[in-house]
């Protein structure tokens, strides 16, 4: 973990636990994000890390003009900042169809793309969307070997794809979203030759059907392991999320990757059940449980080992270090901060070694006003 001091003035009034989001690191890494990517213009970023108004009028302010979403309400978020384009990365599927275009009626300075891998459920889209009067701009999602969605990455299955959406009312066919979270490879030199590998595969395909009529410019692709990568390919749009906010699961296993967590977890030491035992008011709902193995590290004690977590107590065993005072604040970074974050209906935010903020976490609910 990059050497931060995470304590601020103000701390000891927040109740905990307590998620904090510090503002001075973001911004740092925002630009350092933009560095790799030459500037603002080919950045596609994902909102779904931190769901936060805040930050997403911070890249804006920066030249960010585009937007990743993955729900109705993240997608809402960005229209109401003033997001000139914004991606829905997912499969509008029931109640979504509908509220998808409503986001069109109503937010009329935003354009809104879609994405997708089935015929029949584009078909309702483009439905939808014609009765409504509107052509939605559409990327074909593409399969990379996550198997989760997409169309598989062969040159004659998507050439098949892609002709036949492109004969669907309502849907404009502009080009193709990859996301590879799949190339999550520890080493950058393999991870490297992993997304080259990929990017040949998908500009062939690309290839294939420009010679068939079909020019499919827009690429968006990767994810925060693979963005400094695909930087390097000009031709695409890049769309990491966490690395503005960074956490320790990243930041532990890219060391390739610059940026300094920007959020942690204000927690207080309510117990030393034995001599070498201490917990913490942070139990599994106050952070990401999804990752196998250690889901946060205390700041500033490598030695402190987790050894049971249950709904409000996590009981750590101190190490070297000795246990840290009755009621100390003690400040935790989450392995995983997207599933973190969603957990806090806002976080304090901190700027220039002070509380200075409170910012909602704008779209944690399903639903904003759509």
């Amino acid at each position: 973990m990059r050497n931060f001091d995470y304590h601020f003035d103000g701390e000891r009034e927040i109740p905990s636990p307590a998620l904090v989001y510090y503002e001075d690191v973001i911004a740092e890494n925002i630009e350092k994000t933009l560095a790799v990517a030459g500037g603002p213009g080919r950045m596609w970023p994902h909102v779904k890390t931190h769901k936060n108004a805040a930050v997403v009028r911070m890249l804006l302010a920066r030249g960010v003009r585009r937007f990743k979403c993955a729900t109705i309400a993240e997608a809402e978020m960005c229209a109401r900042c003033g997001a000139e384009h914004i991606l829905i990365a997912y499969p509008l599927v029931g109640p979504a169809i509908g509220r998808f275009i409503d986001l069109n009626l109503r937010y009329t300075g935003s354009t809104f793309w879609a994405t997708g891998d089935d015929l029949d459920q584009l078909s309702l889209l483009g439905a939808a969307a014609a009765g409504a009067g509107l052509m939605i701009p559409l990327l074909v999602d593409v399969n990379c070997g996550m198997n989760r969605t997409g169309v598989q990455l062969e040159e004659a299955t998507l050439k098949d794809f892609c002709l036949a959406a492109s004969r669907i009312s309502g849907l404009r066919l502009e080009g193709f979203h990859c996301y590879d979270g799949n190339l999550g490879i520890k080493d950058p030199a393999e991870r490297e030759a992993a997304v080259a590998a990929e990017t040949e595969k998908l500009l062939a395909a690309q290839t294939a059907l420009r010679c068939a009529g079909q020019n499919l410019p827009a690429l968006v692709m990767g994810g925060t392991p693979t963005f400094p990568f695909h930087a390097r390919n000009g031709a695409s749009f890049l769309s990491p999320g966490t690395l503005f906010i960074q956490d320790h699961g990243y930041d532990a296993k890219y060391k390739d990757l610059d940026f300094t967590p920007g959020a942690a977890l204000l927690a207080r030491v309510i117990s030393r059940p034995a001599k070498d035992l201490f917990t913490l008011d942070l139990g599994c709902k106050a952070i990401s449980a999804d990752q196998e193995g250690e889901r946060g590290i205390i700041v500033g004690m490598p030695d402190a080992k987790p050894e049971s977590h249950s709904e409000e107590h996590w009981v750590f065993r101190a190490g070297g270090g000795g246990c840290p005072a009755i009621g100390s604040v003690q400040y935790v970074i989450p392995t995983h901060i997207c599933p973190t974050t969603a957990l806090y209906p806002g976080v304090y935010v901190a700027r220039g070694g002070r509380l200075a903020n409170y910012w909602e976490t704008t779209a944690r609910d399903r639903k904003i006003a759509l």
